[in-house]
């Protein structure tokens, strides 16, 4: 529950960042301050592998709401929904740690934006992880890319993705929505 709490104080701050220091370069990079809490931490008193995930949903909010894309999203009856994510951990968090996340959209194909989330202590990267986000329709359906691009006037803004980041995205997807994903474990 506390995620919530935390998804409502970062778009509250983000907006009032974005009315006091103007709009966020669509290839800047966020960076908001939290502190490992008490329902971050496991049975090993570090930040649960899992909530590094649920924080760096904070670091999107703040880039959404500070480019104004969650703004046009609104309007445009869309919504963004992570396709893939991989998270790569090098130094833990301990309880009560203050740490920096730091947020950028690192490019874009032509269904996706791609994202890079870190959390950072004292200028050193202890989690990172690269995210695969789409926008979809609340009437169904996918936007592309070029339309979420045009709506924020930035048509040739993102660089396209480097090689790699197209065979990361196709080795991790799983099969479309109208085609059979059995789980065959053989």
């Amino acid at each position: 529950m506390n995620v919530i709490w935390r998804t409502l104080i970062v778009m509250f701050l983000a907006r009032r960042r974005r009315r006091r220091g103007g709009r966020l370069a669509p290839t800047a990079v966020g960076r908001i301050r939290l502190t490992t809490l008490p329902t971050d931490i496991d049975i090993l008193r570090h930040m649960n592998n899992g909530r590094y995930l649920s924080l760096f949903d904070l670091g999107r909010w703040d880039l959404m709401v500070r480019t104004d894309l969650a703004e046009i999203m609104n309007a445009r009856g869309w919504y963004p929904v992570v396709a893939s994510e991989t998270v790569t951990f090098r130094k833990s968090l301990n309880l009560w740690q203050r740490f920096e996340l730091q947020s950028r959209w690192v490019g874009h194909d032509d269904r996706a934006l791609y994202l890079e989330h870190r959390a950072v202590v004292r200028g050193e990267i202890y989690a990172s992880a690269i995210i695969r986000g789409r926008i979809l329709r609340r009437s169904g359906g996918t936007v592309p890319m070029a339309e979420v691009l045009e709506a924020l006037g930035l048509e040739d803004a993102l660089p396209e993705m480097p090689a790699w980041t197209h065979e990361w995205a196709s080795n991790v997807a799983l099969p479309s929505t109208r085609r059979p994903a059995p789980s065959d474990w053989d």
